[in-house]
């Protein structure tokens, strides 16, 4: 099969197009044949060595069809899509003709929507719901701000969000970005500068729930800016991976604020987050009714990968890539 590797930790110019044997799965394993996969920071954390020893083949998702499974879990030719289950991480992933991923991280689809559509939804969708509905519980009517919105993560959560009844406030260092949020259904954005609690306070918001994809870089901010017995889910590391350096809970933690950790890549497809309960045909159906704006911004071909890494890296998409393998 063709498949793309990784050749040395490195930039965009290490991942390699190469001829690997056909993958077999084992009993509990779905083979997957894969029609297009989307393209995650992950990956590029990966591909770079700032995440360790990970596998050859990168790749954390894809959109496909069911080629085999031993034990039966999907018939074969099932359309599917396969999140996370050690992809790309502890077993080699989707940037490939084929993959073979645990039975519990393949879900099959029935929505008409084309092979890139289809990939442009699962990691950063289901991580959204998982954060906002999961970890945070988000109710109709309440005020979530969304850190680190221009992301295709943080793209995801203002819109269902927004689908679910809540008053959203995104945040963006790029004031050229405030038209995209806008239309996205955000009530209103603000010029992150790493200190976003004190412009809430001037504006008299009250925020209920934070959904923070910047990450350790501004959490003592981000705790600063909810209510009284507001929430607080980190979800992502935008800002870097420094750890919070001297972190008290005492003078850090407002007394009722409650703080959670979201790492899709690790928990997702397990039996305590069963990918099942995360409601990817409704998304589906919404994004082919136009309500979620879920298509991807760029759609790149199998042998333009390390293009399609390099403009990821500039963070000039604004919004989800994804890959198509040529037939």
């Amino acid at each position: 099969m063709k498949a793309i590797v990784i050749s040395a930790p490195g930039g965009p110019e290490v991942l390699t197009h190469v001829e690997l044997p056909d993958p077999v799965p084992a009993p509990g394993e779905v083979l997957v044949r894969v029609e297009a996969f989307g393209l995650n920071h992950a990956e590029a954390y990966m591909r770079s060595g700032a995440w360790g020893d990970v596998a050859a083949v990168p790749g954390i998702e894809c959109a496909g069809v069911v080629e085999a499974a031993p034990s039966g879990e999907l018939p074969v030719g099932t359309k599917v899509v396969a999140i996370l289950g050690g992809m790309g991480r502890t077993r080699n992933g989707s940037y490939a003709e084929l993959v073979t991923v645990p039975a519990t991280n393949v879900v099959a689809v029935h929505s008409p929507l084309g092979w890139a559509d289809l990939a442009a939804v699962p990691e950063v969708y289901a991580t959204a719901w998982s954060g906002l509905f999961g970890n945070l519980d988000l109710r109709p009517g309440e005020t979530v701000l969304v850190r680190g919105a221009t992301s295709s993560l943080g793209q995801a959560a203002v819109g269902l969000a927004v689908d679910h009844g809540a008053t959203v406030l995104a945040t963006t260092r790029t004031p050229a970005h405030i038209p995209l949020l806008k239309e996205l259904g955000a009530y209103d954005v603000l010029i992150d500068d790493g200190a976003i609690a004190a412009q809430v306070r001037a504006r008299d918001i009250g925020v209920d729930t934070v959904f923070d994809v910047v990450g350790n870089s501004v959490l003592r901010d981000s705790l600063a800016l909810v209510r009284p017995r507001g929430r607080v889910c980190q979800l992502g590391f935008l800002g870097g991976f420094e750890p919070v350096r001297d972190f008290d809970p005492i003078a850090d933690l407002p007394s009722g604020v409650r703080l959670s950790f979201f790492g899709s890549a690790f928990v997702l497809g397990s039996p305590s987050f069963p990918l099942g309960e995360v409601p990817l045909d409704e998304m589906y159906a919404k994004v082919e009714a136009g309500v979620l704006r879920a298509h991807p911004t760029r759609v790149f071909r199998f042998d333009e990968i390390v293009a399609a890494h390099r403009v990821m890296e500039a963070g000039t998409a604004l919004g989800k890539m994804v890959v198509t393998l040529d037939r």
